[in-house]
């Protein structure tokens, strides 16, 4: 199965409160995204798109240590919080690639998977699918506006702290499109 995240921010006590996320401390929200993260992704053959701000002021050594504890294999589209890639003791090998931009297909459908919202992006008038994060749970209805339905957030504030598949975005895109699915 493919899934995908954004805006984890492992390691940064500030997201707690500009996320109003359920976390008493840093050590409770690494440890409850990490339990999240493992009770959707079952498999190591799965594929998980983390789509930037993976871990937010924390090491190479703190992005290591969650990443050996996250199940699937693991795709960064890089955000503004990955100070860690350039630690002299992050192991780059926990990811598959590391990537700026990302464009994938499955099953004749495009994903387009870049952090920031963007207006238009490839194939986005042959249905393309935007997946972002960065804006985490602010501004939802205006990005939402703007954007159009095929554009979808997946940072953890607004999919319920743990990956979400393909199969769940394909759904909600055809719901906001009024599409019945097969």
């Amino acid at each position: 199965m493919i899934y995908f995240i954004a805006d984890t921010h492992f390691h940064h006590k500030n997201a707690i409160t500009f996320g109003d996320r359920p976390y008493q401390d840093v050590a409770d929200m690494n440890q409850q995204l990490i339990e999240n993260w493992n009770s959707v992704v079952q498999s190591p053959k799965d594929e998980v798109y983390i789509i930037g701000d993976f871990l937010s002021r924390g090491t190479g050594e703190q992005a290591n240590t969650i990443l050996s504890q996250l199940r699937g294999k693991k795709y960064l589209v890089k955000g503004n919080h990955e100070s860690y890639l350039k630690d002299k003791d992050f192991d780059a090998s926990h990811f598959e690639w590391i990537k700026d931009y990302h464009t994938l297909k499955y099953y004749k459908k495009k994903f387009v998977l870049f952090h920031y919202p963007i207006l238009e992006w490839d194939g986005y008038f042959r249905s393309a699918i935007h997946l972002y994060g960065h804006v985490h749970n602010t501004r939802t209805a205006h990005f939402d506006s703007i954007l159009g339905p095929r554009a979808v957030n997946v940072g953890v504030d607004l999919i319920d702290y743990k990956p979400i598949s393909i199969d769940e975005v394909m759904a909600l895109v055809d719901s906001r499109l009024n599409i019945d699915p097969l």
